[in-house]
């Protein structure tokens, strides 16, 4: 047997593949750029014949250099996005919906108007928002007559993208999602991890076009994708991957990724745990059977991409650091970046980022400082409804690629007034692939067992101001955000 483990990460922004060594060591990595297309305001679409091709490249690129030693491969995915595509073609008949995607907002707010969102939370664990998936297959199916017509027929397979990749890397065979992608879907029955009749119906998806539903780790499927028989043995959507990366594998346990978005996820043990201040539910593993409380916060790094690309005051997202350091303050300025609604714990769809404080002493360096500073006060706004479910962190252990940054892991610290802990590896969502896929090839026991052999921690930031000014912070910025919430 093999002494690494492929991970295939399929993200927003870019997809790539990771060679790990059994004790948690990137041994190789590609990565390829994937295109984003907006073709309407608050829409948000891949080509999913794009998403194969470029996490295939990235994967032979990493196979042509150690494939002799890889014993077994895991995927982990962008979730929530969706894919419609034909069984008997195998190419797809509609553009890939992306999660960020808000062209459903007025269908859930129908359904929340039709007093359906009680029950939608009870059964799933969500909350009726553009986010999840069932709203978009609904609105493809009635708008996209391609995808009607191969649903009619029987044609028409759906699923998010690891289920997308995984029936592209067993040329057609397998129709398969696992529970954390189902559970995200808002159409699965958390307690049964099934598909629910009544919600199939409630957002006119037709069973038949699902695929099957299977655990997180096990030998899913066989690939010959890459010259030789190889079986992919762990599957789960990114955020759970990165919190079993992180070995939050306790109750209570913590973990916030810091990518195209901010997720906050806190294993809330073997019963399915339901919030009362607007988190989410969500499906963890099935070895041992775990589930999460989670909060998601739609814009994180993209907030950083934007001044970038939008407003060209980055050349490099790495230059926010230094500038952010430049200043010894914001300067007044609070940045809200709704660019795609607010998440938790507000769950506005309609909302739009807001700039506010501005003066003409007001210099880029303050808006970058602002930018980074709006990272550290969504995570403590979801420490706050954390709090009030009675989920108390006594840390934080974040990952994902802005927490490079110092200076940013420093500020989560002072904001949250938690420790933060990053781990030597940041790369926790392929990393938690590769622990599912080594448990699932019976490399590792269990996932305590991979985490001790695979997971370790870098550096910890302490809290560094006062709990006074930590308040002030606090205030000015829920100032900032309900100046946010006035305008809808």
């Amino acid at each position: 047997m093999g002494d690494l483990i492929l991970a295939i990460d399929s993200g927003t922004t870019s997809t790539r593949a990771l060679a790990f060594s059994l004790s948690g060591e990137i041994v190789d990595v590609a990565q390829h750029e994937i295109t984003q297309h907006f073709p309407q305001p608050g829409w948000v679409q891949h080509d999913a014949a794009e998403i194969w091709q470029l996490t295939k490249r990235a994967a032979d690129e990493v196979m042509s250099r150690v494939g002799d030693r890889v014993a077994a491969i895991g995927l982990t995915n962008q979730r929530e996005t969706i894919c419609f595509w034909s069984r008997r073609s195998g190419q797809p008949l509609a553009p890939a919906i992306v999660w960020q995607d808000r062209r459903t907002a007025e269908t859930c707010e129908q359904l929340k108007e039709a007093g359906h969102e009680a029950h939608v939370q009870q059964k799933t664990g969500l909350l009726l928002d553009p986010y999840f998936s069932a709203g978009k297959i609904g609105w493809t199916l009635a708008n996209v007559p391609e995808v009607r017509a191969a649903a009619d027929s029987g044609d028409l397979a759906i699923g998010t993208v690891e289920s997308w990749l995984l029936y592209n890397l067993t040329a057609g065979a397998l129709h398969l999602t696992d529970a954390t992608n189902a559970s995200r879907t808002q159409l699965m029955d958390l307690a049964t991890a099934s598909w629910s009749p009544e919600l199939l119906d409630l957002f006119g998806v037709p069973a038949a076009a699902l695929p099957a539903i299977s655990p997180t780790a096990g030998l899913l499927g066989e690939t010959r994708a890459f010259g030789k028989p190889l079986f992919i043995s762990g599957m789960a959507g990114d955020q759970q991957a990165a919190t079993i990366g992180q070995a939050c594998l306790s109750p209570g346990l913590a973990k916030c990724t810091y990518g195209t978005g901010i997720f906050m996820l806190a294993n809330a043990g073997s019963t399915p745990p339901i919030s009362h201040n607007r988190l989410l539910a969500t499906y963890l593993a099935s070895q041992p059977l775990s589930y999460a409380l989670e909060g998601s916060i739609f814009v994180g790094g993209n907030a950083v991409k934007w001044l970038r690309d939008g407003l060209g005051i980055l050349d490099t997202a790495a230059e926010s650091e230094a500038l952010a350091t430049s200043v010894p303050d914001n300067g007044g300025v609070s940045f809200v970046p709704a660019f795609a609604g607010l998440g938790a714990p507000h769950w506005q769809p309609h909302a739009r980022g807001t700039l506010t404080g501005l003066t003409g002493g007001t210099t880029r360096a303050h808006i970058v400082r602002a930018t980074l500073e709006a990272m550290g006060q969504q995570t403590a706004d979801l420490i706050d409804a954390f709090h009030a479910d009675d989920v108390q962190p006594s840390a934080l252990k974040v990952d994902g690629g802005m927490v490079a940054n110092n200076w940013l892991c420093q500020d989560i610290a002072d904001a949250t007034g938690l420790p933060v802990e990053r781990p030597r590896s940041i790369e926790t969502t392929g990393l938690g692939a590769a622990m599912l896929a080594g448990v699932g090839a019976g490399i590792f026991p269990d996932l305590a067992a991979a985490a001790s052999a695979m997971v370790h921690a870098d550096r910890i930031f302490e809290p560094a101001n006062s709990g006074e000014d930590r308040m002030e912070r606090r205030e000015d910025w829920k100032k900032a955000v309900a100046q946010t919430l006035a305008g809808l």
